[in-house]
């Protein structure tokens, strides 16, 4: 299954004009791959990871999603395929306090029902996945921020997306440890057949990626391999 944007346009109001988030965009990205998005802040790289994600609809152009077109799709279908398609990892954790490390996995079960105690197995199998098989049952305080993030990604995943869309998850964590979960999504991609989008600031882990597209003024001025 792979995520496919073709000739997106999105524009936002602002003030009695309109501000051009998206010109024209075009990306293709296949299963098995990890793409990265980089560029200066307000380039568009946060527009382009929410239209990917269906959370915003473009002005313009086609978005298909593991075979789903998406143009015409009401609010509770986009939802929908959010929820069975697409996994989010977001730059700030935002774990739950209370939580374990498997019951914040656990989350994403929860939503689309199903078995629980095959949920729980899979669960745990995501966090040994992320190296955190000793940590199942540690809250968020107890975690460093790195490992904080490899349960992020570990909850993203636990409905098996097709898609895996990362917003800068390398910002709060210094070289070893950004490497460290870049290798770890690098790994899962392949393993796991997903089409992968990271949004990153940090170019210095970019032979960890299958290829990489710089946006500047909401455009994709570059497409070559990492």
């Amino acid at each position: 299954m792979t995520l496919t944007l073709t000739d997106v346009t999105l524009t936002y109001p602002d003030g009695g004009t309109r501000l051009t988030a998206l010109d024209r965009v075009s990306l293709h990205v296949a299963a098995g791959t990890l793409t990265a998005v980089v560029g200066p802040s307000g380039s568009g790289k946060s527009s382009l990871l929410a239209v990917a994600a269906t959370l915003v609809t473009p002005d313009r152009g086609r978005v298909v999603v593991a075979g789903t077109e998406t143009t015409g799709l009401g609010g509770a279908e986009k939802a929908a395929l959010r929820r069975e398609r697409v996994g989010i990892v977001f730059q700030q954790p935002n774990l739950l306090p209370s939580l374990t490390a498997v019951e914040q996995v656990l989350v994403m079960a929860h939503l689309s029902g199903g078995p629980a105690r095959a949920a729980r197995a899979r669960a745990r199998e995501l966090l040994d996945a992320v190296g955190l098989a000793d940590k199942a049952d540690r809250r968020p305080h107890e975690l460093s921020g790195g490992q904080r993030q490899r349960v992020n990604i570990a909850r993203a995943l636990m409905n098996e997306p097709a898609v895996l869309l990362v917003d800068e998850p390398t910002s709060a964590l210094d070289h070893e440890r950004g490497a460290a979960v870049l290798d770890l999504l690098a790994a899962l991609t392949r393993e796991r057949s997903t089409a992968t989008v990271l949004v990153t600031h940090d170019r210095a882990h970019l032979d960890r990626v299958d290829g990489t597209v710089t946006m500047r003024d909401g455009r994709l001025t570059a497409h070559a391999p990492a």
